[in-house]
């Protein structure tokens, strides 16, 4: 059981951990508005991901094979990811940001249900989650699916969404600048991504 949960929860890390658009909008309202607003944006990832998920279980996810539906997706993403990055640099340079209502959980949610980055990880990694099998590992046998995989699952990406912001936020009081710095480098990454997300709609 505890194996089953360590795997979901390690399952769940590979695909928060890793830098990108998702962390970028975490990151930006933790250090503006402090650690419940980030931790709101990181409850949008996780809605996206229950989505996902419910999706995987019922079979649906199987449409996000077709390219015209994974290119559609990624072009919007991409354009999200810029209008993002621009929201990002306005309130880094504006003092009034901090005080603006937080739609850091509208704006992960969106960033989460767009990223073909996601949608193909749950395309893959994903659906093995969600279809339990049984998986030899040091002599034992475990089940590399199924319900206990999918608690250690939710529950690391848990654990992210709080300790990440808790972190970001210890930083901010503690260094000078690091909210601006926090708010151009999230913009930054967006508009990468978005760069990307676009990139790759037109060459599907």
């Amino acid at each position: 059981m505890f194996l089953s949960f360590a795997v979901g929860a390690a399952l769940a890390f590979s695909l928060v951990a890793p830098p990108g658009p998702m962390n970028a909008v975490i990151a930006e309202e933790s250090v503006a508005r402090g650690w419940t607003a980030g931790f709101r944006a990181g409850l949008g990832a996780f809605v996206a991901d229950a989505v996902f998920c419910v999706l995987a279980f019922s079979g649906a996810a199987t449409v996000a094979r077709s390219p015209n539906v994974r290119a559609v997706t990624a072009l919007v993403g991409g354009f999200v990811m810029f209008y993002l990055a621009y929201l990002a640099v306005r309130e880094a340079r504006s003092e009034a940001a901090v005080v603006e209502e937080s739609r850091g959980f509208s704006k992960a949610l969106v960033v989460g249900l767009t990223n073909p980055y996601q949608i193909a990880w749950w395309l893959t990694a994903g659906v093995a989650l969600v279809h339990p099998s049984s998986v030899e590992l040091l002599g034992r046998s475990f089940s590399a699916g199924g319900a206990e995989v999918l608690v250690g699952f939710f529950a690391g990406i848990g654990v992210w969404i709080t300790a990440f912001p808790a972190l970001l936020v210890h930083a901010e009081g503690r260094v000078r600048g690091f909210e601006k710095g926090v708010g151009y480098a999230s913009a930054v990454v967006l508009v990468v991504f978005g760069v990307v997300f676009v990139y790759y709609a037109t060459t599907l």
